[in-house]
């Protein structure tokens, strides 16, 4: 049985999420830089790149980058992007994050947090974070705001793309939320899950003190209004590891 994740980020997953462009990511880092006060040509381990919208835009404002994917499709798209070789692209897990280089910032963006059944694998990403950062290193963890999705959620939406059809349920179970893709095409049909785990911010901060981290700032959104748990969109947690 293999778990969703492994799944859901293959080339479907281009063509649900086409609609993401490159300059989105690059107004998003142009706001993130501010927060991780960087000098220049510091490295940053893009942790989760996908398709590598943000690697790209973070080497565009000098920075030595390096991405990391479980999946060898958003990869493969991620090196299409980066016509120049700037940056270094790796293939593997979040948990078990396959360097012993040390980085001067980490970044964890676009909900690619919480894929995990159990705390304690959720626990063990903020653990690897914390082992490649620097004493003092930055990081940025950019997750959804648990309470306004159970409040909002959607339960269903569609689109069409590309001569097919998407249809997305959304529900709330357990303490997941899970979203059934269903992709219609000429004479056939596809279905993956995607699911994430709501932490909310208490529970972010208890995992972020036990990976030897400290959190500085917490954001709603990437405007950098202050996180307001019934309204912001986001849940953006800034800080660095402790010396």
């Amino acid at each position: 049985m293999h778990n969703w994740y492994e799944d859901s980020f293959g080339e479907d997953y281009l063509l649900v999420y086409r609609h993401r462009n490159l300059q989105n990511a690059y107004e998003e880092v142009k706001k993130m830089i501010k927060w991780l006060h960087l000098q220049d040509k510091s490295s940053v381990f893009d942790l989760c790149c996908g398709m590598g919208r943000h690697s790209m835009a973070l080497s565009e404002f000098g920075y030595t980058v390096t991405g990391m994917d479980l999946s060898a499709v958003l990869l493969q798209e991620a090196k299409k992007l980066d016509k120049n070789k700037k940056v270094t692209w790796i293939h593997g897990d979040m948990r078990k994050i396959p360097t012993n280089e040390s980085f001067d910032a980490v970044v964890n963006l676009f909900t690619s947090f919480a894929y995990f059944e159990s705390d304690q694998e959720n626990s063990k990403v903020l653990l690897e974070l914390s082992r490649i950062l620097k004493p003092n290193g930055k990081f940025i963890i950019d997750f959804l705001n648990a309470s306004v999705v159970k409040e909002h959620l959607v339960p269903y939406s569609e689109r069409s793309t590309e001569g097919v059809k998407i249809e997305e349920y959304r529900t709330i179970e357990q303490e997941f939320v899970q979203k059934r893709i269903i992709i219609k095409g000429e004479n056939q049909e596809r279905t993956y899950i995607e699911k994430v785990k709501l932490y909310d911010l208490s529970a972010f901060e208890h995992m972020i003190s036990s990976a030897e981290l400290q959190l500085d700032y917490v954001f709603g959104n990437y405007d950098q209004a202050p996180y307001d748990e019934k309204t912001s969109p986001r849940l953006i947690l800034v800080g660095h590891k402790q010396a």
